[in-house]
Formats: structure tokens, sequence, C-alpha cells
């Protein structure tokens, strides 16, 4: 399945695509900077808590490179906020999984624990599912721009159909208020040409 398909501008998928990716850009950053604000050293294992997970001055520190490049990719929009925040999603994931197999080694440089693992899963879930809303399932809408590149021939022959039927109605007929004041016009003009 391509996931390189345009995105028309101004299309209603992007507006997703932007809040999903500011929404957990916001959150990621927040927590960076509270580890910041902590002034935590760098590579500290000594299980210091923020909002409820251990972090220390590395995890802060990708917290906030995440967080504005998914900020970043709300600002740009389109495509690239969704393919942004389905491989970041992706990444969590992976870092949820992986550091379920450390927790208690030397190589949990990140100093996670079971809160952050559970925090990577959710969050990877959250991110990924903005990234593909509307993208990646195999039952679009055939309205959908993504279906409509993925199948043109298929939507070019949805669209002619359109067309004809649209032709084949006829052109609107006038409302009945526009008739009315129509024919007032043409009763006064009458009127004022047979006084003179």
């Amino acid at each position: 399945m391509k996931l390189s398909d345009e995105l028309p501008v101004d299309h209603k998928l992007a507006t997703v695509y932007r809040y999903g990716a500011a929404f957990c850009g916001l959150t990621l950053l927040v927590f960076g900077i509270l580890g910041f604000a902590d002034e935590l050293s760098p590579f500290s294992t000594d299980g210091q808590h923020i909002a409820g997970m251990s972090t220390n001055g590395v995890l802060s520190l990708i917290s906030v490179v995440v967080g504005l490049a998914l900020i970043g990719g709300a600002i740009i929009g389109g495509n690239f906020a969704s393919t942004l925040n389905m491989v970041v999603g992706t990444l969590f994931l992976l870092s949820g999984f992986v550091h379920i197999f450390i927790l208690d080694r030397s190589a949990n440089a990140l100093d996670f624990g079971m809160t952050n693992v559970l925090f990577s899963f959710l969050m990877g879930l959250i991110i990924l599912t903005f990234g593909m809303y509307g993208r990646v399932t195999s039952r679009l809408p055939h309205d959908n721009p993504y279906w409509r590149r993925r199948h043109p021939r298929e939507a070019a022959r949805e669209s002619l159909a359109a067309r004809r039927r649209a032709r084949s109605q006829g052109p609107a007929l006038p409302s009945p208020q526009a008739t009315g004041a129509v024919d007032r016009r043409t009763l006064a003009a009458t009127s004022a040409q047979h006084e003179e």
C-alpha cells in the first residue's frame, strides 16, 4: 500500500494530522521542560520522577526534541504531518517493547520504569492513530483523496457518472420567491410604461 499519495490542500484530514501532532508534541515538550526545570543529571538512574514517570536529563532532551519535531510537523501539515506522526508513533511503540526487556539492566540509560513503558505504548498508539487516520485502512470512502489517488480509473468513472447525473437533472428551477420578485418587477415596469 502506497503512503506517498498527495493530500489536497485544505482537506479536512489535514486538520486531524495537524492537531494530533500539535497535541502530542506539546505533551512531550512539557514533560521535557519539567525535567530540565528539575536540573536532572544526564544519565542518572536514581529514579527521579516527573509527572509520575522516572526520567533523567537525556530523556528530557529527547522529549523536547521529539516534541518540537511534532510541533514543526503540525505547522507544515498535510502528508508531512501524517507521515511524521506514523514514524514517531512507531518509534514510541518500539521503544516500549525494547524497554520492557531492559527495565532492570544497566542498558536502561534513559531510566525507564514500567510507567514510562506504558506511557510509551499509549503515546505511540495515539500518535500512530493520528497519522494513519483516513489514510491507512482497507475501506476508505470513495471521496477520500487517498482512495481516489490509489484508484484513479474507478475515481474517474465515478466522477464522470456524477457529472452525467448532474447534467441529466437539468438546470435548477428558480424558487417561487425569486419568480414572484421577477413578476413584480415586470408588472411595475409595464405599468410605468402605460403611465407614460
